[in-house]
């Protein structure tokens, strides 16, 4: 029972006790008398002050450049050319400078094609020259309207003759014969046990019908099968061989002329002559050219007579009329579209490296080793991390401190104290509702680095203005009164007055103060008045929350917060 007693006596103790000591802190003891409401205060103080907006947002490139194959697909000439890729010589995300090798190319085919058409080039000059008796280096020079000029083929002396002055001719017209007559040739047949004694390049001994005395012949040709010994007017005897005899002309020889052939002595006898049984005629000559009309035309001039010697490339002939000069002119065409179309692919071949467009750093290839591209292809990007951008919102209340050509300091996460100078390049003029807030869109270009990369998340810090060596004071001392900024000054008597200002700048921290108050004013930023009755301050206790070594809007001076005691002036 005593125990029992002595536990409930315990209890009460102890929730008295808990009562008491609960009572004292929830209730202030009783104080003296107020000697008046307690003023924080901080001084009106000279400093540096700066405006701006922060912003957030990703990087971009402003400008990229395509990595093409070498050439245009739009030519005609150049689009059916493919080339191979051999090697890529800049990796995805390495920076390169304009004009750096950065792959390689080769066109297998290329080539082959350049040949083709030197070839067809050539030939095309080539009948040009022959149409219009110009030397294929002069065919440029040509001028259609003169026609056409046959010129001698080789150096000799004309025979047949077969134009005149005004005469049309036919093309393909055997105009002459242009002969170099300095040299015979001569058919002659032999019977087996003759040709069994000839041999290709032997000399043999010939006796021309029209001159005296023997001259001498090599054997040009010898054709080992027999023919039928007839001709028109005796049956076949049996079989003959044919030989081909060539010698220098001793003058006035001419087609036609009978000659013996036979193997001569040793000691050039010419009593000693063995003669083949079968005499022979003069073929013609050597070196013989038709001279062929190469288009339909009229006889314009015939520059030359029968058997006059004339040189290479004389004139013989020209022909003239409109289907010539369209003739002649479409063949320039033609060899002028090849032309154009060799210096196109030959400048192609010295494309086989392809090379940056613009300094920056590679974004990613498209294509790689080993694929097939044709001219213009996209193989890849390249874009510039000199020159980036930034597009970033801001609502409506901090665009009023944006303009266009603002500095702008940029900060990235990935690159910690590192920054980037920039400028605003562009303010929308109109907003747009994002989640409730209108909110303006602002173009930011940033002179970036190599290590800038697109899509990195960038901090802007959009300048406002700045001042430097002005009075500042605490944006919580301001307040408005009667539609104008007002603050209040604690006087060295301890009474206060309301001055009206002129606010300039102003941040988060701190305003400019243009006039209304001088540097060493101390201006109330709260009282006791504004303190619930529950709260107790001390006498190091500040009415708004202190921050050690506060820099107020770079300021070099840092206010101090005082507490003042005074008495209420009634």
């Amino acid at each position: 029972m005593i125990q029992r007693i002595g536990v409930i006596a315990l209890i009460v103790i102890i929730v008295i006790g808990g009562g008491v000591y609960a009572y004292k802190g929830l209730v202030p003891p009783p104080q003296e008398e107020a000697q008046g409401p307690v003023y924080s205060t901080k001084p009106v103080t000279r400093g540096d002050i700066s405006v701006g907006v922060e912003a957030t947002g990703p990087l971009n490139p402003s400008r990229s450049g395509g990595i093409q194959a070498p050439g245009s697909y739009r030519d005609a000439e150049t689009s059916s050319i493919q080339y191979t890729i051999v090697e890529l010589l800049a990796e995805e995300g390495e920076e390169v400078k304009m004009g750096q090798v950065i792959a390689r190319l080769e066109a297998p085919a290329l080539e082959t094609r350049l040949k083709n058409l030197q070839d067809e080039i050539n030939v095309e000059k080539r009948l040009l020259s022959e149409m219009t008796g110009v030397s294929p280096g002069d065919i440029y020079n040509i001028n259609p309207a003169q026609g056409v000029t046959i010129s001698a083929p080789i150096d000799g002396r004309i025979t047949g003759l077969d134009i005149y002055e005004g005469e049309e001719i036919k093309q393909g017209h055997i105009v002459a014969r242009v002969v170099d007559d300095s040299k015979y040739e001569i058919n002659a047949k032999l019977y087996p046990h003759e040709f069994a004694l000839v041999k290709e390049g032997q000399e043999l001994a010939v006796r021309f019908s029209i001159f005296d005395g023997t001259y001498y012949g090599q054997v040009a040709e010898v054709n080992p099968n027999p023919f039928p010994d007839n001709d028109e007017n005796n049956p076949a005897k049996g079989f003959v061989y044919w030989i081909k005899v060539q010698g220098d002309n001793p003058g006035l020889v001419r087609p036609g002329v009978d000659v013996r052939i036979g193997i001569p002595s040793e000691d050039l006898d010419d009593l000693k002559v063995m003669w083949f049984k079968n005499s022979a005629k003069v073929d013609g000559f050597v070196n013989e050219e038709r001279v062929l009309s190469t288009v339909e035309a009229v006889a314009t001039r015939v520059y030359v007579k029968e058997m006059d010697v004339v040189k290479k490339g004389d004139p013989l002939v020209s022909l003239a009329g409109t289907d010539v000069q369209q003739l002649i002119q479409e063949r320039l065409d033609k060899i002028r579209n090849k032309e154009l179309e060799l210096s196109q692919l030959l400048a192609t071949t010295g494309q086989s490296e392809v090379r940056a467009p613009m300094d920056g750093v590679v974004a990613r290839w498209e294509q790689q080793p080993g694929a097939v591209v044709r001219p213009g292809d996209w193989m890849g990007y390249v874009y510039n991390t000199s020159d980036m951008r930034m597009w970033v919102q801001v609502d409506d209340i901090d665009v009023l401190l944006v303009q266009q050509g603002a500095p702008v300091k940029v900060t990235i996460d990935a690159l910690p104290g590192e920054e980037f100078e920039g400028e605003v390049m562009q303010v929308a003029t109109m907003g747009q509702d994002v989640n409730g807030i209108p909110q303006f869109g602002v173009d930011i270009s940033v002179k970036g680095g190599a290590n800038l990369r697109p899509g990195m998340q960038a901090h802007a810090y959009i300048g406002a203005g700045s001042a430097n060596d002005v009075l500042l004071i605490p944006v919580e001392a301001i307040f408005e009164e009667d539609g104008s900024p007002k603050v209040e000054i604690l006087n060295e008597d301890g009474t206060t007055k309301v001055v009206s200002v002129k606010i300039g700048l102003m941040n988060d921290n701190v305003a400019e103060v243009k006039s209304g108050v001088k540097e060493g004013d101390l201006v109330i930023t709260g009282s006791s008045a504004d303190v619930l009755p529950s709260q107790n301050i001390g006498s190091k206790e500040s009415i708004l929350p202190q921050e050690d070594n506060r820099d107020e809007g770079n300021s070099s001076n840092n206010a101090t917060t005082n507490l003042i005691r005074r008495e209420e002036y009634k």
